[in-house]
């Protein structure tokens, strides 16, 4: 069992090979945006905690966060955890850590999909052309100015935790402009490593 946290702004590619790891090797990603609409809606405890504080329009906190994730750990664990979206500070990264301490696991890796933000914005865009071409849906924040708040935004929140994963020996770069099926080779041939 492997446990990583994919880390990478937004367009790199995390949930396409997320998605690629959970089909080839029975991981389980924990999404946190998905865990969290997903308990909204369930009916538990840790559920209405979630509805509570999302329909006053809070955010929700960390300790609830870190409850979630702790309930998806207590399920299956297939082939071991994708964290992804989580953790985005150095408080959640700790919270994490302790957690995995606290049930006997431990984390193998962070692989950072490195990316040319330049080429990441014109590879939205283009995603943006093909979505409307094909009478698809167009996500609102497929613009370049949009997208690159964004990329300010994960650059400013997401900087501190490459660092602190850096310093642990955890941190692994893997080119994230590569192709799809490279850039699946090389986290397959990190995992296998470990």
């Amino acid at each position: 069992m492997v446990n990583i946290i994919l880390l990478g702004p937004p367009g790199a590619g995390k949930g396409t090979q997320a998605k690629r790891l959970v089909d080839e090797r029975n991981m389980v990603q924990l999404s946190t945006g998905d865990m969290l609409r997903e308990a909204k809606t369930s009916g538990t405890e840790m559920g209405r905690r979630v509805a509570e504080v999302m329909d006053k329009g809070q955010l929700v906190t960390d300790e609830i966060v870190i409850g979630l994730i702790e309930e998806k750990m207590a399920g299956p664990a297939g082939g071991g955890f994708i964290f992804d979206g989580f953790p985005r500070t150095l408080a959640q990264a700790d919270a994490l850590g302790a957690l995995l301490a606290r049930t006997g696991q431990k984390l193998d890796a962070v692989i950072e999909l490195v990316v040319d933000d330049e080429a990441l914005v014109a590879r939205i865009v283009r995603r943006a052309e093909e979505a409307a071409a094909a009478g698809q849906p167009v996500r609102a924040d497929d613009n370049p100015e949009v997208f690159a708040g964004r990329l300010r935004e994960y650059y400013k929140k997401t900087a501190p935790l490459l660092g602190y994963y850096y310093a642990k020996g955890d941190l692994k770069q893997v080119d994230g402009m590569a192709p799809m099926a490279d850039v699946g080779a090389a986290i397959a041939k990190l995992l296998d490593s470990k």
